[in-house]
């Protein structure tokens, strides 16, 4: 295999970027300050999807309560600061766009797939630097377009984060609102940001590896990375193709998805979870590849079945474009279809339960260190299984009949993306924050917020699996207005002051990630005795990241002495001359 390209632009040297800082710091085209930006946007998008959620819960728990602080937005309260049910539907909606679109995928691609990907395959940058630079300059107009909704005449879009026509497109249902016009020109920007990353990330891989770096060597992390990039430009796509034609309905006066003119509503839904379902791993499989590599070094123990986790990540991205159906049982679709939807969907279990399987052999016997990183690798792995077995309930037709559009499928979607992508996201970012801004952050704190997270998170969302067996619907504005379910308001306000504890739970984090930025201690040069590429140079690493181009001589999971677990390299020993990935 060829050497690495050599850095990008002129006057940039191995180790060295001599740009004017407005060109390194903000409009950057290394991947490691691109990373970095995505970082903080995406935890900013997080904080206000956060805050959506708190002002959901108020309602939900104290319905009809002024909300502390009076009004937010204009004409958001009615006098006395009580929430609108307008407002009401447009922070449902919001909250959804926020947290999926613009806090966790960028969170978990967008981060490491920037951060981590050339230096853990031995490249100086990405294959395409400006092409990664506009992935996230054009984050910053979607999320900003999709705030200004609040602002605008009509309010923001309020038809859910799904946009289901006729809700999304009809004049009857304030359809055509500017801020569902915005909702919808927001999501294509973002799409746009997306595919530009995801054509990124694939060159990248393919052809900038170092030489021994073979496919069979990626770490776990690069291969989810790797594939969810390709599920991201097969899907996206297709929902910005469904969005443009809604956009037409809105704008133009077409028919897509109006019936009144010819068109068809369930058209709409077919497009969006043809996106929808793949969607779901674009967001799971990154934090799946994480969670590999924390558990691996947490547990001194190469990772267990390693070529078998290879292919279960294959398998689930090649069978999520077969299961979209699922989320239309209620739709009326043919019994027979819905019967070959339902098999397919019990059969994704299958590679998910390898990688399950094979994350607990991994620790199975390991002399596992409890680090942070690795206490919230463990969260991940327990939550995403409560959020998988009730996945199996709703796979079965006859069952998600009943259960469908309740708060068992809300308790569900938050056990598998905040239970698994955001407990993986926190392991990511305790565990690589060394390398980012060569300090540590502070291990007590750490463990604080783990424990109050996962207490919390636990306290939040399991309960509502027993509203929407109630039959509690979701996105319900008032519901002590149902006589039926007036009896489990309590469990309502139950899960309301856990949200709001769970959110207070996220301070630590906030002091510990600030104070840590700048007054946390060195890092060594491998805090956490890794044997990844990535931890061979300084950190935080210079322009070109490697001095030379490495020799890869053994995978990340491979060790010099078969079944010696403590074979990482030192946490004192300086980076080696050749830079070897043991």
């Amino acid at each position: 295999m060829t050497a690495a390209a050599a850095p990008h632009d002129a006057g940039l040297h191995a180790g060295h970027d001599d740009r004017p800082w407005l060109r390194r710091y903000v409009f950057s085209t290394d991947h490691k300050t691109i990373g970095i930006q995505f970082l903080f946007l995406s935890l900013t998008f997080l904080l206000l999807g956060g805050l959506m959620a708190m002002v959901i819960r108020w309602q939900l728990g104290f319905p009809g309560t002024p909300v502390p602080g009076g009004s937010i937005l204009p004409d958001a309260m009615a006098p006395g600061g009580v929430i609108r049910p307008s407002f009401y539907n447009a922070l449902v909606t919001m909250h959804g766009t926020f947290m999926i679109f613009f806090a966790v995928m960028p969170l978990l691609t967008g981060v490491f797939a920037n951060y981590l990907i050339p230096l853990k395959i031995g490249a100086p940058d990405m294959a395409f630097p400006r092409l990664n630079m506009w992935s996230f300059w054009l984050m910053i107009p979607a999320g900003t377009l999709a705030l200004a909704g609040f602002f605008v005449e009509g309010g923001s879009a309020a038809s859910g984060w799904t946009a289901y026509a006729p809700l999304s497109n009809s004049p009857l249902y304030t359809g055509v609102s500017a801020g569902q016009i915005l909702w919808c020109v927001a999501i294509i920007i973002f799409g746009a940001s997306s595919l530009l990353g995801s054509v990124n990330y694939i060159a990248t891989v393919v052809n900038l590896r170092a030489p021994g770096m073979t496919w069979m060597r990626l770490p776990l992390s690069v291969w989810a990375l790797f594939i969810t990039a390709i599920l991201a430009l097969l899907a996206v796509p297709i929902l910005a193709g469904a969005i443009i034609m809604l956009l037409f309905d809105q704008v133009l006066g077409t028919h897509f998805y109006l019936p009144t003119g010819g068109g068809q509503p369930l058209l709409w839904q077919h497009l969006f979870w043809f996106f929808g379902h793949p969607e779901v791993y674009i967001l799971i499989l990154p934090a799946m590849g994480i969670v590999s590599d924390v558990i691996a070094n947490g547990s001194r123990k190469p990772i267990f079945g390693y070529t078998s986790m290879v292919f279960a990540i294959g398998g689930i991205a090649g069978l999520g474009f077969m299961v979209w159906g699922h989320h239309m049982f209620v739709s009326g679709m043919n019994p027979t279809l819905g019967t070959s939807f339902m098999a397919s969907t019990m059969l994704i279990a299958v590679p998910t339960s390898i990688k399950v399987f094979n994350w607990l052999g991994t620790m199975w016997r390991g002399n596992i260190h409890f680090h942070v990183p690795m206490l919230n690798a463990i969260g991940f792995l327990s939550m995403f299984v409560i959020g998988g077995l009730s996945g199996i309930f709703m796979a079965a037709t006859p069952v998600d009949m009943y259960i469908h559009d309740t708060y068992f499928i809300v308790a569900h979607i938050h056990y598998v993306l905040f239970g698994g992508s955001l407990f993986a996201a926190f392991a990511g970012i305790y565990y690589w924050f060394p390398k980012m801004f060569g300090r540590e952050m502070h291990d007590g704190l750490g463990r604080w917020h783990f424990g109050l997270t996962f207490v919390f998170y636990n306290l939040t969302f399991f309960p509502m699996h027993l509203l929407g067996l109630g039959g509690h619907m979701r996105r319900l504005y008032d519901p002590t207005q149902y006589p039926f379910l007036a009896p489990m308001q309590p469990i309502n306000v139950f899960v309301s002051v856990s949200a709001f504890l769970l959110m207070a739970a996220q301070l630590p984090f906030v002091w510990n990630f600030f104070w840590s930025l700048f007054r946390g201690p060195k890092a060594p040069l491998n805090p956490w005795r890794d044997n990844s590429l990535e931890w061979t140079v300084p950190s935080p690493p210079p322009h070109g990241n490697f001095v030379e181009t490495p020799t890869v001589y053994r995978g990340p999971y491979e060790y010099s002495v078969p079944g010696e677990p403590e074979d990482f390299l030192p946490q004192d020993r300086p980076a080696p001359a050749r830079q070897e990935a043991h």
